[in-house]
């Protein structure tokens, strides 16, 4: 099981080079993606496709291939096999058979986005990547907040922007590092609440893959002051980025809930 680059090509280790180059056969997730790794380091190793679609089709062929005393690699297109990752149902078959399942480990976006986010890691909870249906990435988010450590998310461009209006909604005080690009070029983090984030995104942002980690839970957090505190943010994050003051007042009350003219009342009159 070798972990390969999640963006710069140069974050590869020296373990992992010497064993692809004496592998017998690459299992690749994607073998057009791998070449670019491979050629890079003059490995010209047999390279086999095996992902989500075919991983079970593939059992045969490694074990095949193990019971004949070859040595295979397993590699994905990014970081560590198994990890958001095909690799689990191999990794299962060749233990079964009896067969020895090494890691050569490397690259993690979920250690590296832990890393730079400045919160506390002795422990968190990986999420991965939420449904990609509103209701249950909602359910999944809803379920995952519960915990009070940090929380880290995959999450692709074209939906980044769903999930952190879920974020701010359902949890709009907790702190967030929203890792763009990670090892890559454009690699940058953008700290603050659900809304603030939110508020800064633009096309050019939006693009590229995201590893979200959630700061830990705080007493705070579901109190009505939190709650307004997180309407406020979006609102500045949103006038900040262009958008005039009525209209993103509006859009903070729709993303937060504006409070009914009876419970105004209330807040108002004074306390016996």
């Amino acid at each position: 099981m070798v972990a390969t680059p999640i963006g710069n090509l140069s974050d590869i280790t020296l373990r992992a080079l010497e064993v692809l180059r004496g592998a017998d056969a690459i299992f690749a997730e994607d073998t057009r993606h791998s070449r670019v790794l491979l050629a890079r380091h003059g490995i010209a190793a047999p390279l086999f496709s095996a992902h989500a679609h075919n991983e079970a089709r593939r059992r045969s062929d490694l074990l095949r291939r193990l019971g004949r005393g070859e040595k295979v690699a397993l590699v994905t297109d990014a970081g560590t096999p198994g990890v958001a990752d095909p690799g689990a149902r191999l990794v299962a078959a060749a233990a079964e058979a009896g067969f020895d399942v090494v890691a050569v480990p490397g690259a993690s976006a979920v250690a590296a986005a832990l890393a730079i986010s400045g919160f506390s890691a002795d422990q968190f909870t990986f999420g991965g990547f939420l449904p990609a249906r509103a209701a249950g990435r909602r359910r999944r988010l809803a379920a995952l907040l519960e915990r009070k450590e940090p929380i880290v998310l995959y999450e692709a461009p074209h939906r980044v922007r769903e999930l952190l209006a879920d974020l701010a909604e359902l949890a709009p005080a907790r702190p967030l590092a929203a890792c763009r690009e990670i090892t890559k070029a454009h690699e940058e983090v953008l700290r603050g609440t659900p809304a603030e984030v939110a508020g800064v995104l633009d096309e050019e942002r939006e693009r590229g893959e995201w590893t979200l980690v959630i700061g830990p839970w705080q007493e705070a957090d579901t109190s009505r002051g939190a709650a307004t505190a997180g309407a406020e943010a979006f609102a500045r994050a949103q006038k900040e980025s262009g958008v005039e003051d009525e209209e993103a007042r509006r859009r903070a009350a729709f993303v937060y809930g504006a409070p009914s003219k009876r419970g105004r009342e209330r807040e108002r009159r004074p306390k016996r």
